[in-house]
């Protein structure tokens, strides 16, 4: 659901930021600014989701890109990151195309949940500005990181 609105999706302010403000709009004034902090860490995540986090959160959060509220999106990202993994490793240590009983060829479930689930993570990424695609147009913010850092920052 769109909760009633239509066409593109708002960017945060900060990606705005970011990315120099490209449609020379005034930036809005009043927008809602939750706690700029790093959340923690859901406990139920997978174990390859929370190494995720502890890599991706502290990036964000260096970015401005991470807030209070930011958890649930940032979860579904990671989540979604340890089950593409789980995925792809099944299919590095197995055959991705079985012979079924009756003899036709069938490829293994593990190809199209990594599939799926490395859209999901697509989308997360882009919510977040970290596609390579949103990432193409973004600028160093005044007093943060200098374009060098952050490019070392997002490069790892």
């Amino acid at each position: 659901m769109t909760g009633g609105r239509v066409g593109r999706q708002r960017k945060p302010t900060e990606l705005k930021v970011l990315e120099g403000n490209p449609g020379k709009r005034q930036l809005p004034q009043n927008e809602v600014k939750p706690k700029p902090i790093i959340p923690e860490c859901p406990i139920w995540l997978h174990d390859y989701a929370k190494t995720e986090w502890n890599i991706i959160a502290p990036k964000l959060d260096m970015l401005g890109l991470l807030t209070e509220v930011d958890c649930t999106a940032l979860a579904a990202y990671c989540q979604s990151y340890a089950r593409w993994r789980e995925a792809e490793e099944f299919m590095s240590k197995h055959n991705t195309i079985f012979k079924t009983q009756s003899g036709y060829l069938q490829q293994v479930p593990q190809v199209a949940i990594a599939q799926k689930y490395m859209a999901l993570m697509s989308t997360y990424l882009g919510k977040f500005g970290l596609s390579p695609a949103d990432r193409a147009g973004l600028v160093s913010p005044k007093g943060k990181e200098n374009s060098n850092g952050i490019s070392k920052l997002l490069s790892g």
